[in-house]
């Protein structure tokens, strides 16, 4: 008499709904189970892996998904369909909420309208590249028919459009939501390919940014002395944090005598939860830093402001445990900052530039005194050093320029040191005697 355990691992026997686990010819594992389809009706799916385990977890996932009342995707039914599917089912489990909520607007903007018709299995390269290119020199006024809803039309429903088309890096950002799409059937055994990556749209001119020189770096602190924030702007442009690491400090992650700062987290404004802590951008993006002197002082000084806040508010103080906060003790809006931010700028006569700007403007500063890109790297939490390379590309070529030019000022001939006149706008070079 056979045994369960005598009977081979390809067949035995599953519990109904669980679907069948058997070892093909090829070696290979197949799994097959019926799970909800569009339109409310059930589907016989095949999954594959190289072992039973692996082939068992994929079936497993579609079944459990099913339940939950996703339809699973058919590579014949519509992109719109398996894009709904993979924003629902998938991408809300791998992606920041805020990530999420622009994936989503970005499939219903321009993915949907312009290819939601076509069926998954059918898609190709040609019918990707036409319609960016119909993207990229449509007026956004005529085609969401913005301009309908203005009191009064600009644009086309005046008969002058105005030519309101896509930048380059949005253009970048829709076709990077539609390849991850893709990849993801890939992945599912749905499509053979990913026809999106066959497609080369140019890599778009990073978004320039105007960083503040030293004297105007001096000249908004200036400005910005006397203000009860001054510790938090002071803090930006001295280590280049991000807006929300800056309003996510807590003081239980300063050690002010040892003078460091631990980044553990990044305070944004979600749609389900509001104002809320959220874990870095990035694991590289939690990290310990050092303190400047400066900043020390002036965080002591901001913690005496803040006691004294909390004692004028009495019960009505909201103990967030913040380093920076509201006067009641609630954490601070990033539009709040923001308005501060430009109010100074205002105060100190200088041009208009983003806050974060300020983390530009310090990790151009540091390169300009000569500070390796491996140590602004750690600064400023990239993933990579190659991320650094490439944001202040234009500071390093300035940086080699100057060095070319010291080079050639020192391989000169004493005729041509001595010939050439001085014209008083570059001290001349010291002599020192080597000893």
């Amino acid at each position: 008499m056979t045994t369960p355990r005598d009977t081979p691992a390809s067949r035995r026997v599953r519990a109904n709904g669980d679907g069948t686990v058997y070892q093909r010819k090829d070696s290979r594992w197949e799994a097959a189970g019926y799970v909800l389809a569009p339109g409310n009706t059930r589907k016989r799916i095949r999954v594959y892996g190289t072992t039973r385990k692996e082939a068992l977890a994929k079936l497993t996932e579609k079944i459990a998904a099913s339940n939950r009342g996703l339809p699973v995707p058919s590579a014949q039914g519509s992109l719109a369909a398996y894009l709904a599917y993979w924003l629902d089912a998938v991408a809300v489990h791998q992606l920041r909420e805020n990530t999420h909520t622009r994936y989503t607007a970005v499939t219903r903007l321009y993915l949907i309208p312009g290819l939601g018709r076509k069926k998954l299995a059918k898609l190709t390269a040609k019918d990707v590249r036409t319609w960016l290119n119909q993207l990229r020199t449509t007026c956004q006024c005529c085609t969401r028919g913005l301009d309908a809803a203005r009191e009064q039309p600009l644009c086309c429903a005046a008969g002058k459009c105005c030519a309101r088309r896509l930048s380059p890096l949005t253009l970048a950002y829709v076709h990077s939501v539609l390849k991850s799409a893709l990849e993801h059937a890939v992945r599912e055994e749905e499509i053979p390919r990913n026809v999106a990556r066959n497609v080369r749209i140019g890599t778009p001119r990073p978004r320039r940014f105007e960083p503040l020189t030293a004297d105007e770096a001096r000249q908004f602190l200036a400005a910005a002395r006397g203000h009860r924030l001054h510790a938090l702007f002071e803090l930006a442009l001295h280590t280049g944090l991000r807006k929300g690491e800056l309003l996510g400090l807590r003081w239980e992650d300063l050690d002010l005598a040892g003078g460091t700062a631990s980044i553990r987290r990044t305070l944004q404004r979600t749609n389900s939860s509001g104002l809320t802590a959220l874990p870095t951008k990035t694991q590289n993006s939690e990290r310990r830093i050092a303190l400047p002197t400066a900043c020390l002082r002036s965080l002591e000084q901001h913690r005496d402001r803040q006691r004294h806040e909390r004692e004028a508010a009495g019960t009505g103080w909201k103990a967030s445990g913040y380093v920076f906060t509201r006067p009641d003790g609630s954490p601070i809006e990033g539009a709040t900052l923001t308005r501060h931010f430009n109010n100074l700028l205002h105060r100190a006569r200088l041009r208009r530039i983003r806050f974060h700007d300020l983390r530009h403007s310090a990790a151009t500063l540091l390169l300009e005194q000569g500070v390796e890109l491996v140590v602004i790297k750690e600064l400023l939490g990239h993933a990579h050093i190659g991320v650094t390379a490439a944001v202040y590309a234009h500071v390093r070529l300035r940086l080699q320029r100057d060095a070319i030019d010291l080079l050639g000022h020192a391989l000169r001939s004493p005729t041509e040191n001595t010939s050439k006149p001085d014209d008083g706008d570059e001290p001349p070079l010291a002599r020192s005697t080597v000893r």
